[in-house]
């Protein structure tokens, strides 16, 4: 069974403060900053009100990292700055993620060539039992191994699959712990807004 958020969760759950100090400074920060009011448009507040997303506050930058993928090859967070980001931590054994992924990958072919970015972060398990399940759902987006947990504890992950949404700028905008229907009409134009926030460092004509 998939953890629920608790009704009264912040911007950043206070249970994953005390869970991980190992980010305890990141979690202040958000908790500093949990009151203010978010600088995303208006529109995206009903968008992730219907998907149930939580909101982070404005300019709330989601931690770095870097991890080898499938391929084997270093990815990190930052190569990725200026593209819309759905950073999906799973499992093979996670019966809700196996009905999650499909979809991400759908959305990966639709929308990597405007700036979407689907990376799936993988808990402890090895490249061969990741390969095979690759393979068998289909899977063509990043696939980053996470044999230590040392990323989900970045993150504070505690249930899977859960799923953060970064914009253009490298803002953190939401969060989602257990599945969501990625390729509902909702999350489409949640997606669709963020693809058309400017990239930063271009100029606005």
């Amino acid at each position: 069974m998939t953890p629920r958020a608790p009704a009264a969760m912040g911007a950043w759950s206070p249970v994953w403060l005390v869970a991980r100090p190992r980010w305890l400074a990141f979690g202040l920060l958000v908790a500093a900053l949990a009151g203010a009011a978010s600088a995303d448009p208006p529109a995206l507040a009903p968008l992730l009100k219907t998907l149930d997303l939580r909101g982070y506050p404005s300019r709330t930058a989601p931690p770095q990292f870097s991890g080898r993928t499938l391929g084997a090859r270093q990815l990190s967070m930052t190569e990725h700055r200026g593209r819309v980001i759905l950073l999906n931590f799973w499992a093979s054994w996670c019966l809700e993620c196996r009905s999650e992924m499909p979809g991400l990958e759908r959305l990966h072919r639709e929308f990597s060539s405007r700036g979407l970015v689907i990376i799936g972060v993988n808990a402890r398990e090895s490249k061969k039992a990741v390969g095979r399940y690759a393979t068998e759902l289909g899977l063509t987006y990043q696939l980053v191994f996470d044999p230590d947990g040392k990323i989900n504890a970045l993150y504070g992950v505690i249930g899977f699959p859960t799923t953060f949404v970064v914009g253009r700028d490298g803002r953190a905008v939401a969060f989602a712990i257990g599945p969501r229907q990625w390729e509902s009409a909702p999350a489409r134009a949640l997606i669709e807004a963020l693809l058309a926030e400017p990239v930063p460092g271009t100029a606005v004509r």
